[in-house]
């Protein structure tokens, strides 16, 4: 049942039934008002629908009714949302029980979610549910609440830095102003600031230009400055799971900083060099060669990630993490309002408006909600597992996009650099474990024993003449020390 239908049904006997959940709060008679207001604040701060408040009834479910606390008490608790949580929109009314044959009552409170504003109580606190429990908004989170909402337009707050000094005039600015002159068919008499103006990219004053958010984002020099989180973290793990502490197992971390446009530009670069084109031998005798994960779908994907991020989370970075199995792009900030992972395909609401239009002249993006949907639909091309789309909680909010490659599809086939050395007649005499030690070699440099024993779950001896024998037909050259057995050193070369 929903809320609404909870809220329009609600008798002894279906409040018997229910316990707090993700509709619902239980709350003692005892409570006071001012502690409930809280709820008030989180239900009308919670997507989609808001929940319910049920008073007189313990966490176990046990009906307790209100009779203990009288009535002024229970006109009172009545009256928590205008005293104390004036912005929710809330209904109350009182359920008849009968508790050991004698009459009582329950009250009931509606609290619908405001998708037009963040709620606060009368102390100026915020609060939403995340998971199964309330938590108090930081400042930052209600901002971005606030952004997401239309309550701020946070793009448009200016910014402490000089133009033009502080911004790259010829590499960014100025192409940027030649997009716009040529797809609005503009004279050349717009100055600069007009146009950065015009694309609400900043004011004009007595002063001199004024840049705004957007601009600092999109044109800065160092736009990490006024925002420490314009970054983008790529990490590169051995294996399929990220390790922590004494286990972190990071082959490559690379930050890249700057304004927009260049994170883009440079995250592409890492990738192109990270991601692995593949080859495998077809009937005909010829190698066949397809990428991990098509470059339309991870570029997009990173496109998004750093137009529709949450910026008001102003400390935050993006993550790329790149794993055998998945990529997945990290990004600060919850959805936008309306958009979930059911409708992402369908719906299109900028976070950042003004910055993704200014992309859009700087021709990164297409400025249509069709990204998404090139991520699906490259990916099902290549056939390849649907993209996933969530939103996580972690004491803040974070979109992740997750792409899958077909792994174990990939174990017959072989990196590309590796099939241009081994050849069409030895490959077809190795097996599968012998590709994908081959594989690891090409893609990590090397490849020690124990290495391929945790890849293939074989025992160490059985690695140890596996790497010999590919090193006795040429694919491999080995290198250790002399005399020595077990050498940790030890490792296995793709030969070039």
């Amino acid at each position: 049942m929903s809320a609404d239908e909870i809220w329009d049904r609600a008798d002894q006997q279906l409040l018997q039934q229910l316990r707090e959940d993700r509709r619902i709060e239980l709350k003692p008679a005892g409570i006071q008002p001012r502690e409930l207001s809280a709820y008030f604040s989180m239900w009308a701060n919670t997507r989609p629908d808001g929940g319910l408040i049920a008073v007189g009834i313990a966490d176990d479910g046990t009906i307790k009714g209100l009779s203990s606390v009288g009535i002024n008490k229970i006109n009172d608790l009545e009256k928590t949302g205008v005293n104390f949580c004036p912005e929710a929109k809330c209904e109350s009314k009182r359920v008849s029980v009968t508790i050991d044959g004698r009459q009582d009552c329950v009250l009931l409170f509606r609290i619908k979610y405001r998708r037009e504003r963040v709620v606060r109580d009368v102390q100026g606190n915020a609060y939403a549910r995340i998971g199964d429990s309330k938590r108090k908004l930081s400042s930052a989170e209600i901002s971005e609440m606030e952004v997401n909402k239309g309550q701020v337009d946070f793009e448009q707050e200016p910014v402490g830095l000089k133009f033009p000094d502080d911004y790259n005039i010829e590499n960014l600015v100025k192409p940027f102003v030649a997009g716009v002159q040529q797809r609005k068919e503009l004279s050349g008499q717009h100055s600069t600031e007009e146009i950065l103006e015009q694309r609400h990219l900043g004011k004009r004053t007595q002063n001199g230009f004024l840049p705004n958010v957007a601009c600092t984002l999109l044109f800065a020099n160092d736009p990490a400055a006024t925002f420490p989180g314009c970054k983008i973290r790529f990490l590169r793990f051995d294996g399929e799971q990220e390790g922590t502490g004494e286990k972190f197992n990071a082959v490559k971390d690379i930050w890249i900083e700057g304004p927009v446009p260049h994170l883009i530009e440079e995250a592409e670069h890492v990738l192109d060099s990270q991601l692995r084109t593949f080859s495998r031998l077809g009937p005909d005798r010829k190698f066949y060669t397809a990428p991990e994960y098509p470059k339309a779908a991870w570029y997009e994907a990173v496109v998004n990630a750093c137009v529709h991020r949450s910026y008001v989370l102003r400390n935050m970075s993006i993550a790329i993490k790149m794993f055998d199995d998945r990529l997945v792009i990290e990004s600060p900030g919850g959805f936008p309002p309306f958009v979930t992972p059911d409708n992402i395909f369908d719906i299109h609401h900028p976070v950042n408006p003004h910055l993704m239009d200014a992309m859009y002249y700087l021709e990164f993006v297409k400025a249509a909600n069709e990204g998404t949907r090139r991520i699906r639909d490259t990916m099902s091309e290549m056939s390849l597992p649907k993209p996933e789309f969530e939103q996580k909680d972690f004491g803040h909010t974070m979109v992740r996009v997750i792409l899958r490659n077909n792994i174990k599809q990939r174990k017959v086939w072989v990196d590309r650099d590796a099939s241009e050395i081994i050849g069409a007649s030895i490959l077809r005499g190795l097996n599968e474990n012998q590709k994908r030690a081959i594989n690891f070699a090409a893609e990590n440099g090397s490849i020690g024993v124990s290495q391929l024993q945790r890849l293939t779950g074989l025992s160490w001896p059985t690695c140890k003449r596996m790497l010999d024998g590919l090193a006795g037909q040429g694919i491999l050259e080995h290198r250790s020390r002399a005399g020595v057995e077990r050498d940790p050193g030890s490792r296995y070369f793709l030969k070039r």
